[in-house]
């Protein structure tokens, strides 16, 4: 099939977040629009191009681009609006395309996707199809990484400071701040059948491998071996996680002691306390027990990685 043909048979639409990495400056959801508009025309495809307003808009505007037969959708953003695309197209023919403008970008580094936007739509154009896990945690979908302790209160921390101030050195901010203060929750889990009783630091069910900015809290996961990576890190004092904060960016963080690492399709994980808890990077509360599991295979990705 020539370019043209596979032009005229493709249904791209584009979903940008126009707050996602652009600063302050408010001219960047006409940028953004226009420059997605401009790449899509280049190769003739059929597309459209919307911005959204509001958390859950743009699952909302990729389900209503599935009822309108699209079968690419491109989610320019964060980790977030990756999540609610990804989330609607779980299970379907359509695959997902990443133009990666967030603070860590994981799921879009795991995949090769250049963080420069024309860069990314040319994967989005000649990407590989392959087929991810999607993982899911008390009921809400994720792609890269979901997790308790420390992560999970500094998503919280990083969602309740606006939109002033974002990027990964804000985290790293909010992260040195928070580690001071942390009191860990004791957890009883139950991986495949097995119970073990843990007080984390840091507590993550990976379906990749990591965060993102190269920080790889589970460095053996895979994106499509059916199995979540479960990574605790015991609670210990905050000048023990600076001095082996490096071992997250080398991939040695299973070196570090009281470092444990499984490897699970069901968890299910208790508390005496109401839980807290982050999937791809944003925040969620439940109640004293959630359960995690896997499903094998579920959502199509355009990966530069062949």
């Amino acid at each position: 099939m020539n370019d043209s043909s596979r032009s005229q048979r493709q249904k791209v639409v584009v979903i940008i977040n126009p707050i996602s990495g652009a600063g302050k400056r408010r001219d960047a959801a006409r940028l953004r629009a226009e420059q997605a508009a401009a790449l899509v025309e280049q190769r003739r495809f059929n597309a459209g191009v919307f911005v959204t307003e509001r958390p859950g808009h743009a699952r909302e505007l990729a389900q209503a681009a599935l009822r309108r037969g699209a079968t690419v959708c491109v989610a320019w953003g964060g980790d977030g609006t990756v999540n609610e695309v990804a989330s609607a197209l779980v299970n379907s023919q359509a695959s997902l395309g990443i133009v990666p403008s967030g603070s860590g970008n994981g799921l879009a580094r795991e995949l090769g996707i250049p963080l420069d936007p024309a860069a990314a739509f040319q994967v989005v154009f000649d990407g590989r199809a392959r087929l991810i896990d999607a993982g899911e945690l008390d009921g809400h979908l994720f792609f890269n990484i979901a997790g308790f302790g420390l992560d999970a209160r500094v998503a919280h921390r990083f969602a309740e400071s606006g939109l002033e101030r974002r990027g990964f050195l804000r985290y790293l901010e909010l992260a040195a701040r928070e580690v001071a203060s942390f009191v860990p929750q004791e957890y009883a889990l139950r991986i495949d059948g097995h119970e073990l009783r843990v007080r984390p630091l840091v507590m993550a069910l990976a379906n990749a491998r990591q965060y993102g900015n190269g920080a790889l809290i589970a460095p053996n996961a895979q994106l499509d071996d059916g199995k979540l990576d479960i990574v605790v890190v015991d609670h210990r004092p905050a000048w023990q996680v600076l001095m082996h904060a490096r071992r997250l960016f080398s991939g040695t963080v299973a070196q570090v002691p009281g470092v444990t690492m499984m490897r699970a399709s069901t968890v299910s994980i208790f508390a005496e306390a109401a839980l807290v808890y982050h999937v791809d990077g944003e925040p969620h509360s439940g109640g004293q027990s959630v359960k995690a599991c896997v499903h094998p295979r579920a959502l199509r990705v355009l990966s530069a990685i062949r």
